[in-house]
């Protein structure tokens, strides 16, 4: 309609226009709905009352409590209150604001504000407001009274407020406050400054930041240098910071089919709104052509901790061809663009990114949480790159190394091969004998890396088929360097197939059959730590070997067997004093609900929560995507056991192992390794039951670490 009369705003259509688009909406209801729009106001009402119900179990709904730990059953409530009118006239407005704000953190009132409009032309961003601090001048004396209201609501809840008001006539009412949705980076700021105002005490501050924000925080940013060549095409306002790079979607179901296709993806929108949710999780970054720092889109992105610049009114969108221009500069879908949400630059192309530094509030906040946390956090890393990144982020050793991510390197794939393809025990230890060097100096490296923190090395895990070769010219290399037929060894690649591989010949199956890969395997691991100790005296270097998918005692105390004769051995030859341990990965429910048998022979527990959600539940990791989603749908599960640990079935299982495995072993130490030791509500479940530590990947260690603190602040209280 706004189009057709020539004009930009709402109010600068006339009331004929306006019955038009009303006559318009009720046609489109009565299409949609099969009967006229009621007249009735307690009908109106009632529909109204409904629809706030209904909305908790739309698809978006559902998909956000996901994200944010909320469940199903809580349900949700209505308030019916009276209007106030921002709508009225020249005398009347209304607004957003935060008395932080929610990008820095930094304290002052922060916020948008419209004249003769409703909220939902705030918060909808289908008008570009002003600034809050431009409500001064139109209305003095609402202004003076709603900053006096900002600190009222700020001092009783001792946090940063999110607040909706409206003028009518130039009288303020306060429609509602919550504590506001932050960044990552305000959240540090505002705890730091909460904490230096007296308002919160360290404990507090610690508590009230959800650690899955953190994330956000080590995410890459836009390389100084290619920033500083690159020119920006257009400029909107950075609602959320970040850098974001990829290709231009223009619906959500774009975003998440290109996502899903391993596409990066920026979704650009002329205006976001809820039905958006899932397409704006799948991109790395929104940009958008309306909307304020208050939109739909700044908010939510903001509190998913991602990249957003919105209000970039400068882009001529053309939604039904998927395609926009912006100085001159046609993007259609598939065009590469960056963005900056931090200054709310547009370029063209792709800019490389870097790690994130962190910043001094990170820390501050950290050491907060190291001083009142007592589980210990560790991280699963293959490579001394990885390694070093978690130290970074404050690890305390590594949880799980998984030896067989070092095997697939060209030239140890080959000896690997010809290990499997060999004949005879001699032809196996031969073709080991020429890896072993390599795995020695991983593990040394790892070692170096840690410093002396304790490192757990989990011996060969996966079914040998995954090293075999598939290409027929790498079949032809194999059997030439064994000196066998094409055929021979396409019948052994055969002879390996199975049929549930993932319950098959792996883990220490492939140590009870073939010994020297454990012997092998505690040659490395045990000549590295002698180098590393030689060399470093004042560290403590203590390997912990990892025994997988343990299920009966008699299995741990066969492989224990192999890996403690080799391990002296190597030992007594250097002529050195090294302590080590053996353990075993938890993974099987036998093992857990026999774990006082398997803690006599066991130094450590290490819960593989991985592999032990998929035996408790009978559900494929990898094939479990295919159905979770009617099982979300139909109320069966709220979340994805393998992402958030199931604490009913499989916490109960790791609960029974450590009530009866401790009380055998008094020095019986317990780990978690699997990828929900990263997830904040596991983490603290972890805390509960009495583990040691919990292990994650190293850009999740400081989330573990605030999850950490926050489940034994909790706990006290």
């Amino acid at each position: 309609m706004k189009a057709d009369r020539g004009v930009t705003q709402d109010v600068e259509l006339t009331a004929d226009d306006l019955k038009e688009l009303a006559g318009q909406f009720k046609a489109e209801y009565k299409s949609k709905i099969g009967q006229d729009f009621p007249d009735d106001p307690k009908e109106q009402l009632m529909g109204a009352i409904k629809a706030v119900f209904r909305s908790w179990d739309n698809p978006r709904a559902n998909v956000y409590r996901r994200d944010n730990d909320i469940p199903y059953s809580w349900g949700t409530a209505v308030n019916v209150q009276s209007m106030a009118f921002g709508n009225m006239g020249d005398d009347c407005g209304t607004g957003v604001a935060f008395t932080r704000d929610p990008a820095t953190g930094a304290k002052g009132l922060f916020g948008e504000f419209l004249t003769n409009a409703q909220g939902e032309d705030v918060v909808a961003g289908v008008r570009t407001p002003m600034k809050i601090a431009e409500m001064e001048q139109k209305f003095p004396e609402a202004f003076k009274q709603f900053t006096e209201v900002c600190k009222t609501l700020e001092d009783h809840y001792r946090d940063m407020q999110d607040m909706e008001f409206t003028v009518e006539h130039g009288k303020l009412y306060m429609l509602q406050t919550r504590n506001g949705k932050r960044t990552a980076q305000a959240a540090l700021q505002i705890a730091c400054d909460l904490v230096d105002e007296g308002m919160r005490t360290e404990e507090e501050a610690v508590a009230m930041i959800d650690p899955r924000n953190l994330d956000t925080l080590l995410h890459p940013q836009f390389d100084a240098a290619a920033l500083k060549a690159a020119t920006p095409m257009g400029k909107g306002l950075g609602a959320s910071p970040g850098a974001a790079c990829g290709k231009v979607v223009f619906t959500a179901d774009d975003a998440v089919a290109w996502a899903e296709k391993g596409e990066k993806v920026v979704l650009v929108r002329l205006e976001t709104s809820p039905e958006d949710i899932t397409g704006m999780k799948a991109a790395q970054g929104i940009l958008t052509v309306r909307g304020g720092m208050t939109s739909h889109a700044a908010v939510v992105a903001r509190g998913m901790g991602t990249c957003c610049v919105s209000g970039c009114g400068d882009i001529a969108m053309d939604e039904e061809d998927k395609k926009f221009t912006l100085a001159g500069q046609t993007f259609t879908e598939g065009s590469e663009i960056s963005i900056d949400g931090t200054t709310g630059n547009i370029y063209g192309g792709i800019i490389p990114t870097v790690d994130a530094s962190i910043a001094g509030t990170f820390g501050r906040v950290m050491a907060w949480a190291d001083k009142y946390r007592t589980l210990k956090v560790r991280t699963n890393a293959d490579t001394p790159a990885d390694a070093k990144k978690a130290r970074e982020l404050g690890a305390e050793g590594i949880g799980l190394c998984r030896t067989e991510h070092m095997f697939f390197e060209e030239d140890r794939i080959a000896a690997f091969r010809e290990m499997i393809c060999a004949d005879t025990v001699e032809e196996r230890e031969a073709a080991l004998e020429k890896i072993l060097p390599y795995q020695q100096g991983d593990f040394k490296a790892l070692y170096e890396a840690l410093e002396g923190n304790p490192v757990t090395i989990r011996f060969l895990d996966p079914p040998l088929h995954e090293f075999v070769p598939t290409e027929e010219e790498d079949i032809k290399k194999l059997a030439d360097a064994q000196g066998k037929s094409v055929e021979d060894i396409k019948t052994i690649i055969a002879s390996l197939h199975e049929f549930n591989p993932m319950m098959g010949h792996r883990g220490c199956r492939l140590a009870v059959t073939y010994p020297e890969i454990a012997k092998m395997q505690t040659k490395a691991v045990i000549r590295a730590a002698i180098e590393v100790q030689k060399e470093h005296a004042d560290w403590n270097v203590k390997p912990e070997i990892m025994i997988p998918l343990v299920c009966e005692v008699k299995e741990l105390k066969y492989v224990k067997k192999v890996v403690v004769e080799t391990a002296d051995a190597e030992i007594a030859a250097a002529g050195v004093n090294l302590e080590y341990e053996v353990g075993t990965m938890i993974e099987i429910p036998r093992a857990a609900l026999t774990a006082d048998e398997i803690a006599t022979e066991a130094d450590f527990f290490c819960f593989g929560t991985n592999d032990l959600t998929q035996m408790t539940f009978g559900f494929s990791r990898d094939d479990a995507g295919k159905f979770l989603g009617a099982y979300y749908d139909a109320k069966i599960f709220e979340n994805d056991p393998f992402a958030k640990l199931d604490q009913t079935g499989v916490g109960k299982l790791m609960e029974t192992a450590i009530k009866l495995g401790k009380p055998v072993n008094n020095k019986l130490h317990v780990g978690i390794c699997g990828e929900h030791g990263g997830d904040p509500s596991s983490v603290e479940f972890c805390h509960k039951i009495g583990l040691d530590y919990v292990s994650c990947s190293p850009f999740r260690v400081p989330i573990a670490r605030l999850a950490a603190a926050q489940a034994a602040i909790s706990s006290k209280h």
